[in-house]
């Protein structure tokens, strides 16, 4: 989420929303997302329903949740997905942001 923070005004000047799941309960959530001063929408899924309607991955082995990052259009339609297979398997904001401009998200 840091390196989401890095670019956010890039992401914003693309008319992006970025919306970070998490694995806690709605108030350890908040708590972190203000802890960490995070300018995104937080949305706490600790039963995993979002995760399993996106098909993220759960490794207990790698620490929970394994990344997974989706861009979805204004229609609702996935236009790119990344499931990482490690915590530090994410894609770089240059990519994303490439990614938005051809798609135009």
């Amino acid at each position: 989420m840091a390196q989401l923070r890095q670019d956010y005004q890039e992401f914003v000047n693309r008319q992006t929303v970025i919306l970070v799941l998490g694995p806690e309960n709605e108030e350890a959530f908040k708590k972190y997302f203000q802890k960490n001063n995070l300018p995104f929408i937080g949305l706490p899924d600790p039963k995993a329903s979002v995760l399993k309607l996106y098909g993220q991955e759960v490794n207990l082995f790698k620490l929970g949740r394994m990344p997974a990052q989706v861009l979805v259009d204004k229609e609702g339609v996935a236009r790119f997905v990344h499931y990482g297979h490690a915590m530090s398997d994410i894609p770089e904001n240059a990519e994303l942001l490439t990614l938005l401009d051809e798609i135009k998200v």
